[in-house]
């Protein structure tokens, strides 16, 4: 099975797709290009809004048209629409090299997010839960590449990435406080596969795992470990996916051309560009942030640029 080219963004550090059913609309950043992205599904257009600060993660709000944004210095929402991009909370914002990195909601609208240094500096960086009212709990810390992180169907595991493990580990999870206990390394990923990034989880309870460096997304079963299957591509650098498309059977992958030589660009000139695939299996919603209406601050503004065809007008 291979990809297709969806949007041919040359994205720098593609990553954090999500999509929208009710508006027809994928969504993904360019972390170091401080770009984030939305495609319309319908009118087949697409559309940037430039960052003042690397943007990390898109987590859809509950109840609201706007969305979570994790970024570097902390997390904020944003209103696709306005324009509107309102600053909620700061992390690790005195570390002037560290900044969010992946992360997501979980059933409750808790949102877990990592962080990391820059520099990738071992056990730097921590993941954390953030609750509605902005009160934040650290859960793992010396992590150094916190990454890909799903839920069980059940909701009675959390699988979780740290990309420099080159594993899955499986966590114990209690819905209802958030706590979580280590129970096993689900499965690992042989260096020969590269390094696994972003994450998502079908409606079978399996695992799409992105492979930094290993050209594709490997479907895994969590319980056995198993490695199903792989989808292919021609970009060596793929970092994250997630299911979409008017039946969700449509599986979106974001990858990168950070690092690469000119050699390898000319070898692999779609690097960086957001690929489709049908899968034959479904996807399931993202999950929300619940955030309550009083621990929102004073809004700051961007500006909106409209581009089609891969070129701002």
């Amino acid at each position: 099975m291979t990809a297709s080219v969806l949007c041919n963004t040359e994205c720098i550090l593609g990553e954090g797709p999500i999509w929208l059913p009710a508006t027809g609309k994928l969504m993904w950043v360019d972390i170091e290009g401080k770009t984030l992205y939305e495609y319309d599904w319908h009118s087949r257009t697409t559309a940037c809004w430039q960052m003042n600060n690397r943007v990390t993660l898109i987590v859809p709000l509950h109840q609201s048209n706007s969305l979570l944004l994790g970024m570097q210095g902390g997390l904020a929402t944003f209103n696709p629409v306005s324009g509107c991009l309102q600053w909620l909370t700061d992390l690790e914002k005195e570390q002037a090299l560290h900044r969010c990195n992946d992360g997501a909601a979980d059933a409750q609208g808790r949102l877990w997010v990592g962080t990391l240094h820059m520099q990738f500096k071992e056990g730097a960086g921590s993941l954390y839960m953030l609750d509605g009212h902005l009160q934040l709990r650290r859960q793992l810390p010396e992590q150094t590449i916190p990454n890909g992180l799903v839920w069980s169907l059940d909701n009675s595991r959390m699988y979780f990435i740290d990309s420099t493990k080159r594993c899955v580990r499986s966590f114990l999870f209690d819905v209802e406080s958030g706590g979580i206990t280590f129970e096993k390394i689900a499965f690992k990923i042989p260096s020969v596969m590269g390094s696994p990034d972003g994450m998502t989880i079908d409606g079978e309870g399996m695992l799409w795992v992105a492979h930094y460096g290993g050209f594709g997304v490997c479907r895994w079963n969590p319980l056995t470990g198993a490695l199903l299957e792989k989808i292919g591509l021609p970009a060596p650098n793929v970092t994250s996916c997630v299911f979409g498309g008017e039946n969700m059977d449509t599986l979106f992958i974001t990858t990168a051309r950070q690092e690469m030589t000119e050699e390898a660009l000319r070898l692999y000139p779609l690097s960086g560009s957001l690929f489709q695939v049908r899968t034959g299996v479904k996807g399931l919603p993202t999950a929300a942030f619940h955030l309550q209406a009083a621990a929102a601050g004073e809004p700051a503004y961007v500006e909106k640029q409209a581009v089609r065809n891969g070129a701002i007008t």
